[in-house]
């Protein structure tokens, strides 16, 4: 029987009154209680949660057909209920594409203008805009905070979503992942809960731009209810909730069906869209590597190029040609398929006319190696150019002449048999990090030190080590280092790399920045001198080319201020085996060894303890401290010891000449300790140029430079 507040009697109401205090006050208030039975707040009972209930999100109703509980009630048991309530703030648009007239009669939609949700709207958007540009969670977040309105943040993830899924996967997964960051911190649930339902509702019109957007939006409903941002009742409620023929209605079928109800369903699905941004050439090297590899299993020329295209890598597919003709060359019964598929590619246009043509060129440019394991590979590609151009998807006259590659590359079997073994002997010393054993191969492989090879040895060296961790490449300047090779071959090695730095940049994206590093490091560690880069400049043809672009970058490395030390830990740790030394402790261990000589020590020690150092770009600081001790102490030991590092090739003149130098920018304070330390500095100036260890042109008096880092304390 139905009643309301004005048929209830006086006996009545003390009844309730009784039962009202016999429960947990804080659960029912007399005023709820008097309310009648058919009013939301009366159903709820205990579990009815009023606006001032500490619980912190409430639980409404979806019931009736506008998507709201009656006379704005917050639903029955077990709903998640009041997720359209939006506070008194929210207003009607009637330009929204989402406008209900039933809105109209909500009392809560006078204190807001159209105007304002109108500039929310632009703000949003933007904001989104630049979401996908910069990837910045926390920027985002912040801008959301600081545009106000949390009443419209349910256009916010519409709007995200809507954005998204006109985009690639990059987008969709950063757009998921934004939503489970922001959850319940930035973005209430019930704004979250209403977006969803907006996106549901508005399925009709947003497949006019995505025409699949049923299987897009119902998978990243699917994503936010693995990632806890959406009940699993949505769905349910939705579906209730919708006319039968809406597009919304498929897009929840499909999501529950197809992806919540698969086994597996939350890893498959957090990584449907490449999970981690983090992809890197390798993870697309593997994957290029199982398709193909499945492909020639199962032989379903339809689901290869699919799983091309889902690489979304159009710019990579010539390493797909490249590893596929290889793998043709490998497995001779795979040549077929192989050759089919890469026809049929081209035709689709999966794999374009530009990126068949490089990956030829590619395997053409690389085929001498490639000869050291298949030893017919010129023959096989030969035939697989020749395939391909009379079916018409491959322009042959386009590429390079393999006999003219022969006649330019032709090299004699103890060159052929050097590339092996140095490839062995890098891989190994990679794993030991053993130098003596190195150069021992080396004597052995290379008993007449022959030019050509030492140069083959340095471009494969860089060329693994590019390909490797920030160890790997430490280790390659530190083995340069101890080869004692002469400075030509070395600097013949890197224009080997130069010359083929634009095959190379295939498969390394960073080879500018390795190679200009490596190269500014060979000269800080004075295996190089600073005269050969403007030998390897003369031989770089056009500013545009990637030789002129590495020896800009190299130059701009070592005009840099403390380009020495920067350059010393580009890698993460020092030339020398021992890592994480600073340069306190460099000086530190310079002062006790030249301590330690001075005080009766032997030369050919001290030698080999400067020598341990392995820091050949700080050897002016050996200069500095002895020269300081000779002048301090008159006594000129020490100054034995650096004529002896001179002649034998420890510290070069322009480490000398630093040394010197820096002298000269402490006098001042030396001056203080020292009175008579221009006269002196002067004297030991004039003899050093006698010697031969200072330029002519060096001048004794230097002002105004810098003094770097504390160097002269």
């Amino acid at each position: 029987m139905e009643c309301n507040d004005s048929f209830v009697s006086e006996e009545h109401r003390e009844l309730l009154r009784s039962a009202a205090e016999s429960m947990d006050p804080t659960s029912v208030s007399p005023l709820e209680i008097s309310t009648s039975p058919k009013s939301p707040k009366a159903q709820h009972g205990k579990h009815g949660y009023g606006r001032e209930s500490p619980i912190k999100h409430d639980r409404h109703s979806h019931s009736g057909r506008d998507g709201r509980p009656k006379k704005g009630g917050s639903g029955g048991k077990g709903t998640w209920g009041g997720l359209l309530e939006t506070g008194d703030s929210y207003f009607v648009d009637e330009n929204d594409p989402n406008y209900d007239s039933n809105e109209e009669n909500c009392p809560s939609n006078s204190s807001k203008s159209p105007e304002d949700f109108k500039e929310y709207k632009k703000k949003a958007t933007v904001i989104v805009e630049e979401y996908f540009a910069t990837d910045d969670i926390i920027a985002t977040a912040n801008e959301l905070k600081d545009l106000g309105y949390p009443e419209y943040l349910f256009y916010f993830v519409k709007k995200l979503i809507s954005m998204a899924m006109d985009r690639h996967d990059k987008e969709k997964e950063m757009a998921s992942l934004l939503l489970s960051t922001l959850y319940a911190d930035v973005i209430d649930p019930p704004e979250v809960y209403k977006g969803y339902s907006k996106l549901v509702e508005s399925a009709d019109d947003l497949a006019v731009d995505i025409p699949d957007v049923v299987d897009v939006l119902a998978l990243f409903i699917a994503r936010a209810v693995v990632d806890d941002i959406l009940p699993p009742a949505f769905l349910t409620k939705q579906m209730a909730a919708l006319p039968k023929e809406l597009k919304g209605v498929e897009v929840l079928r499909r999501a529950e069906k197809c992806y919540l109800s698969a086994p597996l369903h939350a890893e498959i699905i957090e990584r449907r869209w490449g999970g981690s941004k983090n992809r890197t050439v390798e993870d697309v090297k593997a994957n290029i590597n199982s398709l193909l590899i499945e492909y020639v299993a199962c032989g379903d020329k339809a689901e290869a190029c699919r799983c091309i295209k889902h690489l979304k890598v159009p710019f990579f597919h010539h390493e797909i040609v490249k590893r596929a003709l290889i793998l043709a060359m490998e497995r001779r019964a795979a040549e077929g398929p192989i050759l089919d598929l890469l026809k049929e590619a081209a035709e689709e246009g999966v794999i374009n006319s530009s990126q068949i043509k490089k990956g030829f060129s590619r395997l053409i440019d690389t085929i001498d190696d490639l000869s050291l394991d298949i030893p017919s590979a010129r023959d096989l590609l030969q035939s697989l150019i020749s395939k391909a151009a009379s079916e018409g998807w491959l322009c042959a006259s386009s590429l390079k002449s393999l006999s003219v590659q022969q006649e330019k590359g032709l090299e004699d079997n103890a060159t052929q048999l050097f590339k092996i073994r140095a490839m062995a002997i890098i891989q190994e010393y990679f794993l030991t990090r053993d130098v003596f054993e190195v150069i021992s191969s080396l004597e052995s492989e290379n008993p007449n030190a022959s030019a050509e090879l030492n140069a083959i040895f340095v471009k494969k060296l860089i060329m693994l080590a590019m390909d490797r961790k920030n160890r790997q490449k430490e280790m390659a300047s530190v083995l340069l280092t101890s080869l004692h090779f002469p400075a030509d071959d070395i600097m013949n090695g890197f224009l080997l790399l130069i010359e083929s730095a634009e095959d190379t940049a295939l498969d390394i994206p960073a080879v500018v920045e390795d190679l200009a590093m490596f190269l500014a490091r060979a000269v800080v560690d004075e295996v190089l001198a600073p005269l050969h880069l403007e030998e390897i400049g003369s031989q770089c043809v056009g500013l545009d080319s990637i030789g002129a672009k590495v020896l800009k970058m190299a130059r701009s490395l070592l005009k840099a201020r403390l380009s020495g030390e920067r350059i010393l830990r580009c890698w993460g740790s020092g030339a020398s085996s021992q890592t994480g030394w600073e340069i306190e402790d460099i000086k530190d261990k310079i002062g006790k060894l030249l301590e330690e000589y001075d005080s009766g020590g032997d030369m050919r020690e001290a030698c080999r303890c400067i020598k341990e150092l392995s820091m050949p770009f700080f050897h002016h600081e050996v200069v500095k401290k002895a020269l300081v001790t000779v002048m301090e102490k008159k006594n000129e030991r020490l100054w034995g010891l650096l004529g002896e590092c001179y002649n034998v090739g420890l510290i070069t003149t322009n480490q000398m000449g630093k040394g010197f130098g820096r002298v000269a920018d402490c006098m001042d304070d030396l001056a203080l300790d020292v009175p008579d330390v221009e006269a002196q500095y002067k004297h030991y100036v004039e003899r050093a140029k006698i010697a031969g260890w200072l330029d002519p042109s060096f001048s004794a008096v230097r002002s105004g430079l810098p003094i770097e880092n504390g160097f002269c304390s």
